[in-house]
Parts: structure tokens; sequence; C-alpha cells
């Protein structure tokens, strides 16, 4: 037993032969290859960064068996951790905010805003996140996406264009941070987002507990943002009216098919195809997604379901 340990203690150091392999090597014998040369006339548009490598900061220092790797450049905090930002949504002539944190980060800012603006609070609650005003209505309400919180100003039912300016730049300058969550403005948070469900026809379809425009709305957002790898995934259609999108995306049958399947079927190469989606009204604050193939080509229910949870993964 004393010579297996000794046995241990001196190959657990080892670099290439031992129990443990030294990645730290690969700095010294790492060579430097050509650069990615992307195809000209692409639509610059369609590209960005998708897993961004950091630069390092400083050179490697060597000297024969001995080195010291330089460190990488933090990168800038991600939006999933950094939620402090504000964005603008519309559907018709319906207009509000989305400001990234909970409602019950913001509900204490919401007050916060009317104090400092000096406007005359005729009621408040708490509960459903709602300052009633003389000037008009302040709201807060838990958004579509968790994290996220949708802020109104309306008067007589039609959003007030000054009073959204003035919102947008007061939570713009304040962080998440800025004041506790009371117990109220949690309570407003408290929903359930989306539900999948397959119907007696076997089709998928996600039950929203929202109204149709605001789903709309933010998804019309998301899409655009997420729907834009040429020959993956695309947005091509958007009707706020009908309340649908038409998008060409590459389904998981399609990405699955090995290189036999493609050798003998007349689809030489994987295409993409066109699909759909579609959101139906169900009453108040009840939205049904679904998607439906606007191609010939074959559209599996595994395929429907691989979709919308992709598309429900952007509102969560």
């Amino acid at each position: 037993m004393p010579l297996v340990a000794l046995a241990a203690l001196a190959t657990a150091g080892c670099a290439r032969e031992g129990f443990y392999d030294d990645r730290n090597i690969d700095y010294v014998k790492a060579q430097r290859s050509a650069p990615l040369v992307l195809p000209q006339g692409r639509n610059e548009q369609r590209y960005r960064d998708a897993m961004p490598v950091p630069e390092a900061q400083g050179r490697l220092h060597t000297d024969g068996e001995r080195f010291r790797a330089p460190s990488p450049e933090r990168l800038p905090a991600s939006r999933e951790v950094e939620r402090d930002f504000v964005e603008r949504r519309e559907v018709g002539s319906d207009r509000w905010l989305v400001v990234g944190a909970d409602p019950g980060m913001v509900w204490p800012q919401l007050q916060d805003f009317a104090r400092a603006r000096g406007l005359q609070v005729q009621a408040s609650d708490d509960a459903r996140g709602v300052l009633e005003t003389a000037q008009g209505r302040l709201s807060v309400r838990q958004g579509l996406r968790a994290g996220d919180s949708e802020v109104r100003c309306d008067q007589n039912g039609r959003p007030v264009a000054a009073c959204l300016d003035a919102l947008e730049q007061h939570f713009s300058a304040r962080s998440e941070s800025a004041s506790a969550a009371s117990l109220a403005g949690q309570q407003i948070s408290r929903e359930d987002r989306l539900r999948f469900e397959q119907l007696a026809s076997g089709e998928w379809v996600v039950r929203i507990p929202l109204d149709i425009d605001r789903v709309w709305a933010e998804l019309n957002h998301q899409l655009e943002a997420d729907f834009s790898v040429e020959n993956r995934r695309e947005l091509l259609e958007q009707n706020p009216e009908q309340h649908d999108f038409l998008v060409s995306y590459m389904t998981a049958s399609e990405r699955g098919r090995g290189m036999l399947q493609i050798i003998l079927s007349p689809d030489v190469r994987q295409m993409p195809q066109e699909i759909r989606l579609v959101l139906e009204s169900d009453g108040p604050e009840r939205t049904t997604l679904r998607a439906v193939n606007e191609s010939e080509r074959r559209f599996t229910e595994g395929d429907a379901r691989e979709l919308l949870e992709r598309v429900s993964s952007l509102l969560r």
C-alpha cells in the first residue's frame, strides 16, 4: 500500500501521460490560424456574435518550461444578469414600456416617479400595481417574460406619449437595486405564464394567460431579434391585424436527416420551410399559440412541438 500511494503521488502531476491533462501547455504550443472569411455581398445585419470571445490582456510570457498566460478581459454583463433597461412596445395606437425588472422592484419606483413629478395621487392599489392620479393612470404588471414588467401611462384609456417619455427617462436612470421590493409588489408578479397542451387531434398548442395584443407585441419584438439566421430561422412576415407571423424554419426532422436519407431523397440538401405562427384569442387574458405548416413539406407533431418550444422560450 505505501508503494501504491507513492506511485499515485508521483504520477498525479504529470501533464500528458498522467492522470490529469495539464492544458496550460496548450498556450505554448498554440498556432495562430487564418481568420474566417465570410462571403462577399452578405447582409452584415444578419451576423452577430453568438458566443463572444474576450480579448486577452497583455501577451504570453514564456521562458522555456515556465510561462504565464494572459488573463482575458471581462465581458459586459449579459441581459440575464443586468436587467436595468427599458424598451418600447406598441400595437396599433396602444403604447407601453417593458422594464427589465420584476414588478415588485418597479412598483416602488413608479411611486417615486409620482412623488418626484408632484402628481396628485387620488387612489393607490398595491396589490394590482395601479396609481390613479389627476393627470392620468399609472400602472405596472408582470411582463410576458419572467423578470420583466409592463409599465403604462393612460388618460381616458389612451396612452400619454409625454408621460411615457418621462417614465422611460426615470427608469433608465435607476438601477434595479434602487428600491427594495415590497410584499404587495411581489404579489403582482405571481402569475403562470405558459402551458403546453396536446389536443385530441395530436396538434400541440401553447396556452398563454394574457391578452392577444400583449402577446403579439412581445413576440414580434423577440422574433425580430432571434429569427434572423439565414437558412435556419427567419422572420418573413408579421401581421398585427391577423395576429400571426410567417417564419422560415429548419425543422427538427430536417435537421435530423442522416446522409443516407439525404442521398435517397429528392431534396439533396437540408432546407427550411415556411410555417405560420398563429395567435388566437380565447377570451380576456387568454391566448393560444399554434404552428401551421404553409409549405408542401412534411411537418410532424414533433416538429411543431420543437418549434413552439423555441418560440415560447423567447417569451419566458
